[in-house]
């Protein structure tokens, strides 16, 4: 495992659509196929609690920022003083990422500043860290941008800006290629966790064989008394 030095930290950007549009693809898998609303948006906001708990134990993040105009999802996270600022003028993922990106730099424009997905329930904590000190060891040698690739290796679940650099997301259909042709290096750790990420039933059931956080094991009742 690549080692990280105490004082490097990096300010992280997560994104959050409204819990009713997010994952229309999983919808059902919370409650055998029927797809009730309520079921739905409880299975949506546990992937994210699930990724936002990964985050705040990896000793290598300093801040996080959710973007969400969600009410629910700015009243849940902010019990834990998790910071959720509203969606931009402009919708879309991207948007969404450039908008958290921003507002981290006014706190500190020196900031290393990186994307994560929301959907990553088997996330943990070392897994991050470790593909954070993979970036930053590659920043020390030049490098302005680095990515970890999802598990098929077309998509992107992790994205990560030096200092100064912008943090430019390419998020969407293809976007490992995208990434890659902007200048980001891929960076080739396992981190089964990191780059599974959740869209269909079939990804759930994977997340599911590498261990999912609580509140999605909650959320499929594979957890008795939830």
């Amino acid at each position: 495992m690549t080692s990280i030095d105490d004082r490097a930290r990096v300010d992280l950007v997560v994104p959050v659509k409204p819990l009713a549009k997010a994952k229309s693809r999983l919808r059902g898998a919370a409650d055998g196929g029927i797809g009730e609303p309520r079921a739905h948006a409880r299975l949506a906001m546990a992937l994210l609690r699930d990724t936002v708990d990964a985050v705040r134990a990896a000793r290598a993040v300093r801040h996080l920022l959710v973007v969400s105009s969600d009410p629910v999802v700015a009243a849940e996270l902010g019990v834990f003083g998790i910071d959720v600022a509203p969606d931009g003028p402009v919708p879309g993922l991207n948007p969404a990422y450039e908008r958290g990106a921003a507002i981290l730099r006014e706190r500190d424009p020196a900031a290393a500043v990186g994307a994560l997905q929301a959907d990553l329930p088997a996330l943990r904590p070392e897994e991050l860290d470790d593909a954070i000190a993979a970036a930053l060891a590659l920043f020390a040698g030049g490098a302005r941008r680095a990515f970890v690739p999802d598990t098929e290796g077309t998509g992107t679940t992790f994205l990560l800006a030096a200092p100064l650099e912008p943090l430019a997301p390419r998020f969407g259909e293809g976007s490992a290629r995208e990434h890659q042709a902007s200048g980001a290096l891929r960076l080739a750790g396992e981190w089964p966790g990191l780059r599974r990420d959740v869209d269909t039933a079939a990804d759930l059931r994977e997340a599911t064989t590498l261990g999912l956080g609580e509140h999605t094991a909650c959320a499929l009742a594979l957890i008795p008394g939830c």
